[in-house]
């Protein structure tokens, strides 16, 4: 994950084009975003170009970089139709720091951040809000 934040004035433009330049420039794809005016976090699958893209990101603000994250996506046509679901997953991973939350423009998938070691225990909150509960209340028994 590489966080940017511009160290230029509010209200300056082109720092959003600057930034996605020096990805196209390394041939690296982004794979999630978040934005503000003044600062973007990304994350990236291949690092193998990370270090010249940093180099390059640092003529427009401030770069960390973090890495040993992972993603974790919740997809389905329900977060369309219904923003508390939303809710429900941020809730489920509530006590684990996410570094990031992304909704698509589509608005059919929610993206969190979070560290590679945090995983399994969001993967596991994210099944029983949404998995284990319904099937409890239609009576089926979980087992492990």
């Amino acid at each position: 994950m590489i966080d940017i934040t511009s160290t230029r004035m509010l209200m300056a433009h082109g720092f959003l084009r600057g930034v996605f330049d020096a990805f196209e420039r390394h041939r690296t794809s982004v794979d999630v975003v978040t934005t503000s005016e003044v600062s973007v976090s990304v994350t990236i699958d291949d690092e193998r170009r990370v270090e010249p893209i940093v180099e390059a990101l640092r003529e427009l603000g401030e770069v960390d970089v973090e890495r040993g994250m992972a993603i974790v996506c919740a997809v389905g046509d329900g977060l369309r139709r219904d923003a508390r679901l939303a809710g429900r997953i941020v809730g489920a991973l509530e006590g684990l720091p996410l570094r990031m939350v992304s909704q698509a423009a589509s608005r059919r998938n929610l993206t969190v951040v979070v560290r590679e070691q945090d995983v399994p225990a969001a993967m596991a909150r994210l099944h029983e809000e949404f998995f284990a509960t319904r099937m409890r209340d239609t009576g089926c028994v979980i087992r492990d």
